[in-house]
C-alpha cells in the first residue's frame, strides 16, 4: 500500500479529528509490520515443497529470485474457452495473495469457462520499490504473455489494482496501448481499490511537512518519489503521476478505451491512502464531519457501500460531540499501559524500519540500474515508447500511516501568503482559480498546482466513485479487500460482492 500526505492545517470550520489512541494504535503496529514482513520472508524459504506456495525466479528480476507467494486455487487461471482476461494487480510491499478474495469474489460469479483471472506476481514484496514506471513494465510484459500463451483467444480484458498496484496498472495500459494491444481486445472494466491517484506529498510549507516530505519520499526508493512527486519523469522536467494524468499521453489515451471505469474509495480510517486522493477529489466532506451526515447506502449494501449519486445528507441540526473533562481523563487512564509500551517500542521499530529502508532502497537502485542496462532480461527500448501522441506524431504502510495520521488535513488559504513561491505563474493561476471557487460548506483542500490538474484531467474520464464506510476495523485501507484473513475486516467482503456482482462488466 502506498501513503497519504501530511496536510497542515490552515483556517477552517472543519478540523480534522484524530484521537491519541489511532496514534498510539499505529505507531505501535511500525515495527510489527516490519517484523511480520521479515518472518514472512524467512518463512517461504523452508516451504519450497509446500503445494500452496513456491518460489519462482522471473524474467525481469536481473538473475534475482523474485519470492511471490504462487496461489493454488480453482479461482485461479481459466479454460482454455475463457474469452476475457481480467488481471490483478496487488500494491505496496504487496504479493498475488492479497487479491485473493477479490480473485474469489470475481470466481464466485464467472465461471472459469467466461472469465480467465491473472494475478501478477513479478512486482511483488520490496520489488514494489522499484517505482510505477518499472512495475508498470512488469505488468505489461505478464499481460503480453499472458495473451500469447492464450493464442488468440483473448477478445476482451480487465484490470484490478490495489493501492500502489492501481497506478501501475495505469502506467501498464499506457503501454499496452501503444503497442496496438488494446486494439486487439474489447477493453471492459479498469478499476481501483484504494489507490492514490493524486499521490502523496504534502504541497505546503513548514518545518515537520519539509521533513515528513524529504524522509518519505527517500524511504522507498523511486516508488517514494514518484508517490511523493519530486521525481522528473524521463524527458518531461514533470513528476510521473503529472504524465499519467497528461490528456494527449498514452496512459489516458489508452484508459479512454475501457468501457468502465471505475474506484473505490475508503471516506474513514485509510491511513495509507485517503479519501481525497483515492476518490480523485478536490474537497473531503468526510473529514472531521462523520458526526454531521446522514450516510445513504446503496440497496443490498447497507452500512458499508454508499450510493455514488448522493452518498449521504446532512443531518439538520448536528453539533459536535464534547466529551467532559472526568471521561476525558478515565479515557487517558485506560490508554496509560499502552502509551508505556509505545514510548519503549516505537523507537526501536522507528529505528528497524529506517535501517530496512536504507537497504532495500539500495537494492532497489541496484535492481534498477541493472534493469536500465539491459541486464535483467527484459528489452528495455521495447517498453520505452513514446509517452505523448504529439511526440508520436511527431516521432511501510503503516509506519507513514501511523506518521500522518498525527497531522490533520489542509485547506486553501484566503489569499496568497501561503502558496510555495516556486510553483511558477501558471501555478499560481491554477491556485487562484481553485481559491474561488472553494466554499464555506465544502473547502477546497489545499492541493498542489499538479494535482488540481490531475484531477480536472481524470474526471474527464467519468469514473464510477464508490465511497466506503468501513466501520469495524480502523485498517480500512486492508479491510476494502480483505488482505487478509480477520473478522474485523468481514465488511470487505461486502465491498467486493457489490464489486463482482454490480460493477463488473463480463
Amino acid at each position: 500500500s502506498s501513503i497519504h500526505p501530511v496536510l497542515r492545517r490552515v483556517s477552517s470550520p472543519w478540523q480534522h479529528q484524530t484521537t491519541a489512541s489511532s496514534d498510539i494504535e499505529l505507531f505501535s503496529s511500525i515495527w510489527v509490520r516490519q517484523l511480520s514482513s521479515n518472518r514472512r520472508q524467512l518463512e517461504a524459504r523452508p516451504a519450497l515443497s509446500s503445494p500452496s506456495l513456491r518460489i519462482r525466479s522471473f524474467p525481469g528480476s536481473g538473475g534475482v529470485a523474485m519470492s511471490a507467494p504462487e496461489l493454488d486455487g480453482d479461482y485461479m487461471g481459466g479454460s482454455h474457452d475463457a474469452d476475457h482476461l481480467c488481471v490483478l494487480v496487488h500494491g505496496l510491499w504487496g504479493d498475488p495473495s492479497h487479491m485473493k478474495n477479490i480473485a474469489k469474489a470475481l470466481r464466485s460469479q464467472y465461471s472459469r469457462d467466461r472469465l480467465c483471472l491473472l494475478l501478477a506476481k513479478r512486482n511483488s514484496g520490496s520489488f514494489t520499490y522499484d517505482g510505477i514506471e518499472l512495475g508498470g513494465e512488469r505488468v505489461c510484459a505478464e499481460i503480453e504473455e499472458e495473451l500469447q500463451s492464450r493464442a488468440g483467444k483473448v477478445k476482451k480484458l480487465s484490470l484490478v489494482g490495489y493501492s500502489l498496484g492501481g497506478l501501475v496498472s495505469r502506467y501498464a495500459v499506457g503501454l499496452l496501448y501503444a503497442k496496438g494491444l488494446l486494439d486487439e481486445v474489447e477493453c471492459m472494466n479498469f478499476v481501483t481499490f484504494a489507490s492514490p491517484h493524486l499521490g502523496v506529498r504534502s504541497p505546503l510549507k513548514g518545518w515537520h511537512n519539509y521533513i515528513w516530505n524529504y524522509v518519505g519520499a527517500r524511504s522507498l526508493s523511486m516508488s517514494g518519489r514518484q508517490l511523493f512527486t519530486i521525481d522528473k519523469f524521463r524527458d518531461t522536467d514533470r513528476p510521473l503521476l503529472s504524465v499519467l494524468a497528461d490528456p494527449s499521453s498514452i496512459f489516458m489515451r489508452g484508459l479512454r478505451k475501457f468501457k468502465r471505469r471505475t474506484l473505490y474509495a475508503n471516506i474513514v480510517n485509510d491511513r495509507s491512502a485517503v479519501y481525497y486522493t483515492t476518490c480523485i477529489q478536490k474537497t473531503d466532506p468526510y473529514c472531521g464531519n462523520m458526526q454531521k451526515i446522514e450516510p445513504k447506502y446503496v440497496q443490498g449494501y447497507e452500512s458499508v457501500v454508499l450510493d455514488p449519486e448522493v452518498p449521504y445528507t446532512l443531518r439538520s441540526g448536528s453539533s459536535h460531540n464534547t466529551s467532559s473533562p472526568t471521561s476525558t481523563a478515565l479515557t487517558w487512564v485506560k490508554r496509560l499501559p499502552l502509551i508505556i509500551m509505545v514510548a519503549v517500542l516505537v523507537p526501536a521499530g522507528t529505528i528497524a524500519f529506517l535501517c530496512n529502508s536504507v537497504i532495500q532502497t539500495a537494492k532497489s537502485s541496484d535492481r534498477i540500474k541493472r534493469h536500465e542496462a539491459g541486464q535483467a532480461n527484459v528489452n528495455v527500448q521495447e517498453y520505452r515508447v513514446p509517452l505523448m501522441l504529439k511526440e508520436m506524431r511527431g516521432e511501510m504502510e503503516k509506519a507513514y500511516g501511523a506518521l500522518n495520521n498525527s497531522q490533520s488535513q489542509d485547506f486553501l488559504a484566503s489569499d496568497e501568503d501561503d502558496v510555495d513561491a516556486d510553483i511558477g505563474v501558471e501555478g499560481r493561476l491554477v491556485m487562484s482559480r481553485e481559491r474561488r471557487q472553494s466554499s464555506s460548506t465544502q473547502p477546497t483542500l489545499a492541493l498542489t498546482p499538479h494535482q488540481f490538474q490531475m484531477i480536472d484531467a481524470l474526471d474527464e474520464l467519468q469514473w464510477r466513485k464508490i465511497p466506503v464506510w468501513i466501520h469495524n476495523d480502523r485498517h480500512s485501507h486492508a479491510a476494502i479487500i480483505v488482505r487478509f484473513a480477520k473478522k474485523s475486516f468481514d465488511e470487505g467482503f461486502l465491498v467486493l460482492r457489490h464489486f463482482a456482482k454490480g460493477e463488473f462488466l463480463i
